[in-house]
């Protein structure tokens, strides 16, 4: 296994608690519904595969490639009386030979500006989807990381490695999605939303 994407790394639970203190909102806002099979790739602590797995139905699949981090978010499910379909430890370039079934819903949030080789991942995301599936990206605005903080601290990436809503979209058109909508995600996150054309 290949180490962690950079500038990917898990932050401190309180932090994410103050910047979105409705996960499920911040999920069905994304385009997230009642009887889809999702993904949650890149999982970290599970603080959104919990909310997900409750508006699925436990109809998740949680992947991470840090093994500290899939427990932390089995009990944060737990903790949620959810369940998920399957937890995977791997590096999530090979999501695409894990998941036994296409599904309608896939995750990434935080972590889409520190993947080495972004066509190749979201490659790897098409194969893992029904056609009209959908690719959700919650990422930072392209602001100085001085001017993003949290709990009174900068938080984020290097303002360097954060993509614009542009990038981002010219990455996954490149690759054969189609983007349906961004969605506005206070205070300092956008949430891309694409359609696979397969």
């Amino acid at each position: 296994m290949t180490g962690m994407f950079p500038a990917t790394s898990m932050p401190d639970r309180d932090w994410w608690e103050a910047l979105w203190p409705d996960p499920s909102g911040l999920l069905l806002s994304l385009g997230v519904e009642p009887g889809m099979t999702a993904l949650d790739l890149c999982c970290g602590d599970g603080y959104f595969t919990a909310p997900l797995a409750k508006i699925v139905s436990g109809r998740v699949y949680a992947l991470d490639l840090d093994p500290e981090m899939i427990v932390a978010a089995k009990a944060e499910v737990k903790q949620l009386g959810v369940s998920v379909l399957k937890w995977i430890v791997a590096d999530a370039s090979e999501v695409a030979d894990l998941i036994p079934e296409k599904i309608d819903f896939a995750l990434i949030a935080n972590t889409f500006h520190g993947v080495p080789d972004q066509p190749a991942l979201v490659k790897a995301v098409a194969r893992t989807l029904k056609p009209r599936g959908l690719f959700a990206l919650v990422n930072w605005h392209r602001l100085p990381r001085e001017h993003t903080t949290v709990l009174g601290q900068p938080r984020g990436p290097r303002t360097e490695m954060r993509m614009s809503p542009e990038a981002v979209a010219a990455v996954l058109e490149a690759t054969g999605f189609r983007l349906l909508r961004m969605v506005d995600l206070p205070p300092y996150h956008y949430g891309a939303v694409f359609e696979h054309k397969g």
